[in-house]
């Protein structure tokens, strides 16, 4: 599969991520806080923990690989967008930590009033890496399809925003953070688009070393899934399951690795 010849987005898309940094400006600058945040994370107590934190693995760079692991097999070139989306979510993420010491929502409220799903955090708060993570990946997916075919595919949208909303359910960031992580997620998706134009066509083959390395990410995936409790113990029946889907995707992905490149 070539990558379309045409743009991948309208330019004014560059400014949607700074559009959502400056409407959201009152919750990053934690106007009207802790009040904002009780209030949803109240609301969404009405579902149950489980809910949530199966959302929140779908912002943990091993839940992604999971999730996305068919792609492997039916659509290499989906699975390249969001990998080069990763460098960048990753750097920022860092970045924003690093610099923006904030305390997080446990360190603040009294714990008694608020849900507080798993270990209690208390410090680096500033922006949601899981959020983040799921916007870069949700967008670089998205931007990757041909127009026609992307509005079918809105859903990665909704996905992405109820992952940001799960780290505030389970009581580990302000709506504010989720904010930034959304709008610097966004950031990643559209500059990941750059590089996915430059990934040579011989990648997309299942014989071609790049995308054998990423099958061998994989398994180290499945390792980390079936070993680690990653974020929440609630999640470990869900790891199970996508640790499965990697499994499927691995040993459909082999054969094909092994018959050699396809013509071009």
């Amino acid at each position: 599969m070539s990558a379309p010849a045409t743009r991948a987005f309208a330019p004014w898309l560059w400014a949607v991520p700074f559009a959502i940094l400056a409407l959201g400006a009152p919750l990053w600058l934690q106007w009207g806080e802790p009040a904002w945040f009780l209030a949803l994370n109240q609301a969404f107590a009405v579902l149950p923990a489980g809910f949530w934190t199966a959302l929140s693995l779908m912002g943990n760079a091993w839940g992604v690989l999971g999730l996305t692991a068919p792609l492997l097999v039916l659509a290499p070139r989906y699975l390249w967008a969001w990998l080069c989306a990763a460098p960048f979510a990753m750097v920022l993420a860092r970045l924003g930590k690093g610099l923006i010491e904030s305390p997080r929502p446990a360190a603040v409220v009294d714990n008694t009033l608020m849900r507080i799903v798993g270990e209690p955090m208390h410090n680096v708060s500033m922006p949601s890496g899981h959020t983040l993570t799921a916007f870069a990946v949700a967008s670089a997916i998205y931007f990757a399809l041909p127009p026609q075919r992307r509005l079918r595919f809105a859903w990665l949208w909704l996905l992405a925003l109820a992952t940001g909303l799960s780290r505030i359910a389970v009581g580990a960031h302000w709506p504010g953070d989720v904010v930034v992580g959304a709008a610097l997620g966004l950031l990643c998706g559209l500059w990941a688009q750059a590089l996915l134009a430059r990934v040579p066509p011989a990648w997309l083959q299942a014989s071609h070393t790049s995308l054998r390395c990423v099958a061998l990410l994989m398994l180290a995936a499945v390792y980390n899934l079936c070993v680690e409790a990653l974020d929440f113990a609630e999640n470990q029946s869900m790891q199970y399951l996508l640790a499965g889907v990697i499994a499927v995707s691995l040993v459909a992905f082999i054969p094909r690795s092994w018959r050699g490149p396809k013509p071009l």
